[in-house]
């Protein structure tokens, strides 16, 4: 299963895979799913599932600003 990031930007509703490709003019995270593998795990992998809530807390903050 892909990541599945989806927001909504300009009254729609738009689908990402790629965590990166996330446009920062979004009005709100709609959901917030990264692929997580089965383990056990490598040290990479951890280091990749121990920054995804880094992540959202960054999209949490861009939609607080516009919010505001």
């Amino acid at each position: 299963m892909p990541h599945v990031f989806r927001v909504l930007r300009n009254g729609r509703i738009e689908e990402y895979n790629d965590y990166n490709s996330i446009p920062l003019d979004f009005e709100h995270v709609i959901a917030f799913i990264p692929e997580i593998p089965p383990g056990p795990h490598t040290p990479e992998q951890h280091e990749e599932i121990e920054s995804w809530n880094d992540k959202l807390q960054k999209l949490m903050e861009i939609e607080r600003a516009r919010s505001n």
